[in-house]
């Protein structure tokens, strides 16, 4: 029997070590360093009041192209995000819609940084609170890519305390569901604010922070559950 036993063991080769899931890191990575990035560069903006104007501003004036970089950057660190989540979610409920809201998300990022946004509440300065007509370049970046990334990542979340739920992970689906309505509420209300439509005009800037911040958080917890789970799941395969 040792002998068969040694022959069956022989044919059958051992299943090979699933590879790392590397591309989770760049959840980790993205937020802060866009975050980070957007709370220095006012810094370069004579004029510039991060609780008024808007993130996406400080890609106007001569240091514009540090913004443009943040954007792009974090773009494409949401791409290989998606393509992470894609891989740690399969098989099963969210292995498709998560990755490919995400996927939306830095598509929009990229966008935002190829396609400035037009002058508003008074920045830079000189400038009117409402131009009196907006550019092409400034439409493309509110209508083609701004507002169609914010629906995405609120979707994104949505659709991952779906999945959480689904996959019994009740804490987390929580957790991504109450980002989704806080991001949604803050973002909606800075948008107001942009629009000169709001009481909220003055602090509209530090509304639309806390609604990346949101965002980005969400990204970087769920990155660090993600690889975690990965890990113990490689542990029980050993």
């Amino acid at each position: 029997m040792t002998g068969i036993d040694t022959l069956v063991a022989a044919a059958t080769p051992a299943r090979p070590p699933e590879r790392p899931n590397h591309l989770l890191r760049a959840g980790l990575v993205a937020g802060p360093l866009f975050v980070l990035t957007f709370l220095i560069e006012p810094a370069l903006h004579p004029g510039y009041d991060p609780i008024r104007h808007p993130v996406s501003s400080l890609a106007l004036g001569p240091a514009g192209w540090v913004q443009v970089v943040n954007f792009v950057v974090a773009g494409v660190l949401s791409l290989l995000f998606a393509a992470g989540l894609r891989r740690a979610l399969r098989p099963g409920p969210g292995a498709k819609a998560v990755p490919i809201a995400v996927a939306l998300w830095g598509v929009g990022l990229l966008g935002a940084g190829i396609f400035t946004a037009d002058p508003v509440s008074g920045y830079p300065p000189g400038t009117p609170a409402t131009p009196a007509a907006a550019t092409i370049h400034g439409r493309l970046h509110d209508l083609a890519f701004s507002l169609p990334m914010f629906a995405a990542l609120a979707v994104a979340m949505l659709a991952l305390a779906y999945a959480y739920a689904r996959r019994n992970t009740l804490g987390w689906a929580a957790y991504s569901a109450l980002s989704a309505v806080a991001f949604v509420a803050l973002m909606a209300t800075a948008v107001a604010g942009f629009a000169q439509q709001s009481p909220v005009v003055e602090v509209a800037g530090l509304l639309q922070r806390l609604a990346l911040t949101t965002g980005w958080v969400w990204f970087a917890l769920v990155a660090g559950h993600e690889i975690r789970r990965a890990s113990a799941a490689a542990v029980r395969r050993s």
